[in-house]
């Protein structure tokens, strides 16, 4: 099965198609976004149908305007003939050991519930003790570092047969990949979108489903806030919602692409078992 069509981040042949492309998707005409990068629209127009080379400041500023990924903001500029301007620092780098503290510490204090630290292809780069609770039961060779997080969640031999709303969560799941497929060209994420989508779906009919599985709806899921994972663990469900957190305003490209996802308890049973299971840091 394809993706669908469109999907992915502006194409063409030069910068001005590129940039057309993030224009027309944030829905400004050029007027409104010359005004916004302190340009003007004649120039923008020249710009984007290639008669005129933009600056390497005036990429960086509608980059800027346009809320373009820092990955995409380097392939604009190298489409126009400059070279990066983002850095992408490998996370084990020394330079970057301040940052593993901080997302080491943010990990720790968020036990007993599980988090996990994530790259742009859902490779996951770190994790707190309790995550172990969720990928009891997952095949070893899901577990070979590096470890993906969209494709132990979703794989037959995965987490996948423990969730108990799969099909709301694997729709989830897709729907979330396609959103970060428009932003980045990249066939690594691409690649893995196609693979999970090819997965089987899950089984029965869904008029068949627990009516909380299968309407639509906040209070479907017995949760008021937002849809959770409900995962059996043994003889019980443990119920989660999901939170993501990404740094601001990223200088860097690696830090641009981390996203940190905490699983918070959805009901009082699974903060009690998570309580009592793992407990704190001895």
């Amino acid at each position: 099965m394809t993706i669908m069509a469109g999907m992915g981040s502006p194409t063409g042949t030069g910068v001005g198609p590129l940039l057309r492309g993030w224009r027309v998707r944030r829905q400004l005409s050029q007027l409104q976004l010359a005004l916004r990068a302190d340009s003007s629209a004649r120039h923008l127009s020249f710009v984007e149908n290639g008669r005129s080379r933009p600056s390497r400041e005036l990429v960086l500023r509608l980059a800027e305007e346009l809320d373009v990924p820092v990955r995409e903001r380097n392939a604009l500029l190298l489409a126009a003939g400059y070279a990066p301007h983002y850095p992408e620092t490998p996370l084990d780098d020394p330079s970057m050991a301040a940052l593993r503290g901080g997302l080491e510490r943010l990990l720790a204090a968020h036990d007993p519930y599980p988090a996990v630290v994530v790259d742009g292809s859902f490779r996951v780069l770190a994790a707190n003790r309790s995550l172990g609770l969720l990928l009891d039961g997952v095949a070893p060779h899901l577990l070979e570092p590096p470890f993906n997080a969209i494709r132990i969640t979703l794989h037959p031999d995965g987490l996948a047969p423990r969730i108990v709303n799969l099909r709301q969560w694997r729709r989830h799941l897709l729907e979330r990949m396609e959103r970060q497929l428009e932003l980045v060209r990249a066939e690594p994420l691409r690649r893995l979108y196609e693979e999970v989508r090819g997965y089987p779906e899950p089984a029965g009919d869904p008029a068949d489903e627990p009516a909380d599985d299968r309407v639509d709806g906040p209070a479907a899921y017995g949760s008021p806030f937002a849809l959770p994972l409900r995962i059996r663990y043994e003889e019980r469900v443990l119920s989660f919602l999901s939170t993501i957190a990404t740094f601001n305003t990223p200088l860097d490209v690696t830090v641009s692409e981390l996203a940190m996802e905490t699983f918070l308890p959805a009901d009082a049973e699974t903060v009690r078992f998570l309580q009592s299971v793992v407990g704190p840091e001895r």
